[in-house]
């Protein structure tokens, strides 16, 4: 163990106490071929500064997206994060709490949490949130076991269009927590009806819109042929600033909305820490997982604010629980209710339309490049392009060029080869001109 800080009289001392002659009895259960025969393949240790230094040469060979041209999106989006999100979360008593387990005492957490809860349902449209998930992957499969025990069915139906990232998060819940997943293919060409694959034993419907190619999903029809059979409609949003603009999920019939919630106070992090929202049906309330914050009044009639429900069992009895996350996700949550505070309902839909004008700028000047042609009918801030090369041969070229290009599809659906000349590009408010330029000069470079 090279990276201990162990002597080898320490290793002997420890041994004595145990009554262990080697290091090699305390691995006698363990096969002989399973067992290394020489040290794995790493340098050795050096001193702090050294490592220090020999990290930081790695860390320069990333092109990060706060020095390039960056039009990365299909789920982490680069918004603009206003200084006050991060000085107010910063204050100790936010920094250094976590889930309250006396809760009533915390109500300063509570209050905020309350807060956060109806921004949620205003934004999804919903009856109710709660507070709240890990993130949007793991929300949508929380909302697929909250769906089997509301119908009391097990088989869910993922559209082609989900992120295929949360589709094998889905397919992991899945394989331990007994239930059937019937998948479409990502179709390029268009939005597959989904209509066709409920059956009596469809517990739900999984559906993204804005969809991992960029585009929009009219719910209603679809929702009406999940209620006729029974099922429940689970609507994904990966970019939540979206909502500013389009019809709410729940005004199209939705059931369960999850949504990831990064693009509002958090920045991109390398993939997280991130915040999932999850909202619902008042009639599903009992069956939601997580935590839900409510607002009471004291024998004195001061507004106070209370965990009204949380299972018991998510504490002591795990298997008899709804779920068993034990964390809401409280800083990221903050940050993303302070930030949507800062904004109000007009500065949430103003920075919506500037995320929609950025995309169509974007589009329109990607259009004009020969080898380039935009897929999308439909789209809120990022859109699809079909190239005349491989699409991740296309990024790696750009990335050379100092400009952060997109996403090729066939790094998320390696598999599917009708994808392979397919790139994601995303716009924010963040997107200039000037990098507009720098994309556009690069990819017709590219591709000429």
């Amino acid at each position: 163990m090279r990276y201990l800080p162990h002597t080898d009289a320490d290793r002997q001392a420890m041994l004595g106490v145990i009554g262990a002659k080697t290091i090699d009895d305390l691995y006698i259960d363990v096969p002989r071929s399973a067992l290394l025969d020489a040290p794995v393949d790493l340098p050795h240790h050096q001193g702090e500064l050294a490592v220090e230094r020999a990290l930081s040469a790695m860390a320069d060979k990333n092109l990060s997206g706060a020095n390039a041209p960056f039009f990365v999106g299909c789920g982490a989006y680069r918004h603009h994060v206003p200084a006050s999100v991060d000085s107010l979360i910063q204050r100790g008593e936010f920094l250094t709490s976590y889930t309250p387990y006396q809760p009533e005492v915390s109500q300063g957490t509570l209050q905020m949490l309350f807060e956060f809860q109806t921004m949620v349902a205003m934004l999804t449209g919903m009856d109710v949130a709660n507070a709240s998930m890990y993130d949007g992957a793991s929300g949508t499969a929380e909302a697929v076991l909250m769906a089997n025990r509301v119908t009391r069915r097990h088989r869910a139906v993922l559209s082609g269009g989900l992120h295929p990232h949360y589709r094998e998060t889905v397919e992991t819940y899945a394989r331990y927590g007994d239930f059937e997943i019937a998948s479409q293919n990502l179709d390029p060409d268009g939005v597959q009806d989904l209509a066709d694959l409920i059956d009596e034993n469809t517990s739900c419907v999984v559906v993204q819109t804005p969809d991992v190619m960029g585009r929009l999903r009219d719910l209603t029809v679809l929702a009406e042929a999940c209620h006729a059979a029974g099922a429940l409609l689970v609507a994904v949003v990966t970019e939540v600033v979206s909502l500013g603009l389009v019809k709410s999920p729940g005004e199209m019939g939705a059931d369960i909305v999850v949504c990831e919630g990064q693009s509002l106070g958090n920045p991109m992090g390398f993939g997280g820490p991130y915040v999932g929202l999850f909202a619902t049906r008042d009639k599903y309330v009992r069956q939601m997982p997580g935590r839900l914050v409510g607002q009471a009044h004291d024998s004195e009639d001061r507004r106070g604010w209370v965990l009204t429900l949380s299972t018991r069992e998510q504490h002591i009895r795990r298997e008899k629980a709804t779920s068993n996350i034990c964390t809401n996700s409280g800083l990221c949550a903050l940050a993303f209710t302070i930030h949507l505070s800062l904004l109000g309902e007009a500065g949430f839909t103003g920075l919506a339309r500037l995320n929609h004008e950025a995309a169509q700028r974007v589009a329109e000047r990607l259009a004009g490049i020969d080898g380039v042609d935009v897929l999308n009918e439909t789209y809120f801030n990022e859109f699809t392009l079909r190239l005349s090369r491989p699409a991740a041969e296309v990024v790696d070229a750009l990335a050379e060029r100092g400009v952060l290009g997109g996403v090729p599809l066939s790094r998320l659906a390696p598999d599917n080869d009708a994808l392979k000349d397919l790139m994601v590009v995303a716009a924010t408010e963040m997107t200039t001109d000037e990098e507009l330029d720098a994309l556009a000069n690069a990819l017709q470079e590219v591709l000429s």
